[in-house]
């Protein structure tokens, strides 16, 4: 695999992972559009896979590692401690882990149908356009609730919203802000709750892959390629988190929506033209 195409999927990676914009669908479609093809098989293309998301993963971690050293910190002092009344850390804690259970669960159960039957470029376009129409309803509904506010409900809700992020095109932080503003969520709690939420759910996609990789091995031609993307991956998630939650504090997440519908018009002009 070429350096430069490690470097592009990489901060595509990086990018589309936090930005409400769909990674996974990204990630198809840059090498469709392109004509690359890079990977010899299946278990090459889940290592570096894998590679990314770790890369997205330091990233998340490393903004938030402030915020984390609290939570982690009250959330052990509350199981350690049921007796005592959480702190909101604690609290917040345990409902981030509670809000993985959904997608961990379905995703675990279909993961054969997810790989063989969704996305495809059609699927991708229609999800990038619908969905990102949705997360302009949901923008508009003008919610004010802090993330103090976080409860079982929404953890559940959110976490149940972040299943539909399994179908390429539709963008996992762009579900789950989805939902946060439906459920009355101002703009930085919904991002927060939603870059939060991120960290269970790869980190447990990431130990789940990576028992499988041990069992195949990393080619060695490969991790070169793996270096950069998790190199690129995670300078670029920094930047996207830093950047979205920059951004809502003053503006909505409508240039998200214009690009979502421009793309996904695109793809779907290429297709009825047959130009891929």
């Amino acid at each position: 695999m070429p350096l430069l195409h490690a470097f592009v999927l990489g901060l595509t990676q990086g990018l589309s992972e936090f930005l409400p914009i769909s990674s996974s669908g990204h990630l198809i479609l840059v090498p469709w559009l392109f004509g690359w093809d890079d990977f010899d098989d299946n278990s090459v293309q889940k290592a570096f896979d894998v590679a990314l998301h770790i890369g997205t993963l330091v990233a998340v971690v490393a903004y938030f590692r402030h915020d984390l050293i609290r939570y982690v910190r009250e959330g052990v002092r509350a199981a350690l401690h049921p007796r005592q009344r959480a702190t909101p850390e604690g609290r917040l804690a345990w409902l981030l882990l509670l809000s993985s259970v959904p997608a961990a669960a379905v995703g675990a159960a279909f993961e054969g149908f997810i790989d063989d039957e969704l996305g495809r470029i059609g699927i991708i376009a229609v999800s990038l356009i619908v969905f990102g129409l949705v997360l302009y309803w949901a923008d508009q509904m003008h919610g004010k609730r802090p993330i103090d506010e976080y409860g079982v409900r929404d953890a559940l809700i959110i976490g149940s919203g972040q299943v539909l992020a399994l179908n390429p095109g539709t963008s996992r932080s762009g579900a789950t802000i989805t939902v946060g503003r439906f459920l009355g969520f101002n703009r930085d709690a919904a991002a927060r709750i939603s870059f939060l939420m991120a960290i269970p759910v790869t980190a447990g996609a990431i130990v789940y892959k990576v028992g499988r990789l041990a069992a195949d091995g990393i080619p060695p031609d490969l991790r070169g390629a793996m270096v950069m993307g998790i190199l690129t991956s995670a300078l670029s998630g920094w930047v996207a988190v830093w950047g979205t939650l920059r951004l809502v504090r003053t503006h909505s997440f409508t240039p998200f929506v214009v690009y979502r519908v421009a793309l996904g018009t695109f793809l779907l002009i290429v297709l009825a033209t047959g130009w891929r």
